[in-house]
């Protein structure tokens, strides 16, 4: 059985992000469960706003190119998704549009035709970000990607963590590491 590749990112660039601690938690899930995983993080690989013109005139950014080869090396996507406005954050909704971008030659949606994904969310409200996930859910389903029906809402963000990166309750530690596991059972039987 050929071992199951999953990148792992937040839609978020703070340095200190709740859900880029949290996607590590499920990362490490994944990893458990005999996973390869690549970590990203958005701030080491800055997109300029999507733009049609630029897009024309300059081509597709070096930093999307190496996003879009990214996601064409792993057949799984962890992604947490911190909510602005009960909604998707412009950083994650911008990397999804440039990465819908075909470059000559390629098929449209190349970056998401059969992936499967888990989404998540950790949020300062009492909702721990689910009504932005409703939305993520959304888009990536309807540009051709697997979504999962597990997702995991941590309310109570700024309490919810310890010191080391992880979550104080032991229940919730579980469930998010479940989600990494799950994500890396399912890519596997699929890719088998």
């Amino acid at each position: 059985m050929s071992i199951p590749k999953i990148l792992a990112f937040a839609g978020s660039s703070r340095r200190d992000s709740f859900n880029k601690k949290l996607v590590k938690i499920a990362a490490e899930g994944a990893r458990l469960a005999g996973a390869e995983v690549t970590y990203l993080d958005f701030k080491d690989l800055p997109m300029p706003l999507f733009d049609e013109d630029l897009e024309a005139e300059q081509g597709i950014p070096e930093n999307v190119k190496t996003f879009k080869a990214l996601m064409k090396a792993h057949q799984g996507l962890l992604i947490a998704c911190p909510e602005y406005n009960s909604s998707i954050t412009p950083l994650l909704k911008n990397a999804i549009d440039w990465a819908s971008r075909p470059e000559p030659g390629e098929p449209g949606l190349i970056c998401f035709r059969d992936k499967v994904a888990v989404i998540m969310s950790t949020s300062p409200g009492a909702l721990g970000g689910l009504r932005g996930l409703v939305h993520v859910r959304a888009i990536l389903g309807n540009i051709g990607v697997l979504m999962l029906p597990n997702q995991k809402g941590i309310a109570k963000a700024q309490e919810a963590f310890d010191e080391n990166g992880q979550l104080k309750d032991e229940q919730q530690q579980q469930e998010i590491h479940q989600l990494g596991n799950k994500l890396a059972t399912v890519v596997a039987k699929l890719n088998n």
